[in-house]
């Protein structure tokens, strides 16, 4: 199973519009980052996206996306689901299933309102089905269990990612996150791979900091975890030598860092 950061950026992406800070005017190719996406492809070449922010159509060219079994939605925020458009060459020959929880597909159906009213012959919309997630989804060999975390106030979904069969430790991705309930925690103990959100360094109401992000990633033991969904208030390289030292003093195990659009992963069968 491969895993490619399609976006690591929080909702401003970075550059930010206007901004002439050091991180916005940086050279590092990692400090560019564009709004939080996944992609996921199967051994058996299944090819999933979790979500599509506004940036979807130049991250699936630079990818290489050509197709799509499924769109998997966190909630429904503007940076996180307004690329919907830009599935349309993907659902040509068939209806692309979206899962998300019942308030994201709702918004969804109201946001995009046109997608779901009859239209001429010809008229440009995504095919979509809309299917609400509560139990785990199997795309063919691939196997996504929603995971109830809240952002503020509101409820949202992580993913926890497994090859049926082939893999024992789950990747688990986790963004826009402020509180874990315990239930939660349960379903994702050991992950091979975390990739989760941490905003900033500073305290914020709707996201985890740094330090919340890593801490729940020693708590979890899992064994590789990077931060996503990040703010332009810290270059790549910084947060790496946040992250060191956070090691080097809490003693926590593992490899900790970033992400950065672009990064992939393969995680082998056991």
């Amino acid at each position: 199973m491969k895993l490619i950061v399609l976006g690591s950026g929080t909702s401003h992406g970075i550059p930010v519009v206007g901004c002439g800070c050091p991180v916005c005017r940086s050279e590092d190719p990692r400090d560019k980052r564009m709004r939080a996406s996944l992609y996921i492809e199967g051994d058996g070449g299944e090819r999933v996206v979790i979500d599509t922010g506004p940036e979807f159509r130049l991250q699936a060219i630079r990818a290489g996306i050509t197709r799509l079994d499924a769109l998997f939605l966190t909630h429904s925020h503007a940076d996180h689901i307004h690329g919907l458009d830009d599935l349309r060459p993907l659902c040509y020959e068939r209806p692309i299933p979206v899962y998300g929880n019942r308030q994201t597909l709702e918004e969804l159906q109201e946001r995009f309102s046109y997608v779901f009213k009859p239209t001429q012959q010809g008229g440009g919309k995504p095919r979509i089905i809309l299917k609400t997630a509560q139990d785990p989804v199997r795309i063919g060999g691939l196997i996504f269990t929603p995971i109830p975390i809240k952002h503020g106030i509101l409820d949202i979904l992580g993913w926890k990612i497994i090859q049926a069969e082939k893999t024992k430790d789950p990747a688990v991705y986790l963004t826009d996150l402020s509180h874990i309930p315990q239930e939660s925690l349960d379903l994702i103990r050991e992950p091979a791979l975390l990739i989760i959100g941490g905003l900033r360094e500073r305290l914020h109401e709707t996201h985890f900091t740094f330090q919340e992000a890593l801490t729940t990633a020693w708590d979890l033991g899992a064994k590789e975890a990077y931060l996503t969904h990040i703010c332009h208030e810290h270059s790549h390289r910084d947060i790496e030598d946040y992250c060191r030292v956070f090691q080097e003093k809490s003693g926590a195990p593992g490899i900790m860092g970033p992400a950065y659009d672009g990064q992939e992963w393969v995680l082998r069968p056991f």
